[in-house]
């Protein structure tokens, strides 16, 4: 029982690091490209820029949740911790809700959006 729970503990701790990860290297990538195409103009690829920093965030918040689903359930099954893990999902699922207004331009549960910036850099609507 111990070799499970160490090893679910490292495949959590795994999660969060890949969570990570992900979220840096985007952000960091996309920097990167950003500021290399700064000559065409900084402006023209900051939509594209807004759309990969925040999609990360999603991806990177929606691992963390699983990490913390699975810790939750698998080794810490209290009345207190799985109130604490709600409370976590609700404020990540708000934080990621936000994310998704703020890149795609409408809700999550919305199929389109009327008007806004294109993840390609464009302007459509």
């Amino acid at each position: 029982m111990t070799y499970l729970r160490e090893w679910i503990e490292a495949a959590t701790m795994g999660i969060e690091a890949l969570a990570v990860a992900i979220m840096v290297t985007f952000i960091l990538v996309g920097t990167g490209r950003w500021l290399l195409n700064s000559p065409q103009g900084i402006e023209k690829g900051y939509d594209r820029y807004r759309f990969v920093v925040g999609k990360s965030m999603q991806v990177g918040l929606e691992l963390l949740v699983a990490a913390d689903i699975i810790r939750t359930v698998a080794l810490d099954a209290t009345l207190y911790n799985i109130a604490v893990l709600g409370a976590l999902i609700v404020v990540r699922t708000l934080i990621a809700w936000t994310l998704a207004v703020e890149v795609e331009g409408h809700w999550p549960w919305r199929e389109t959006k009327e008007a806004g910036p294109d993840p390609q850099g464009g302007i459509h609507g």
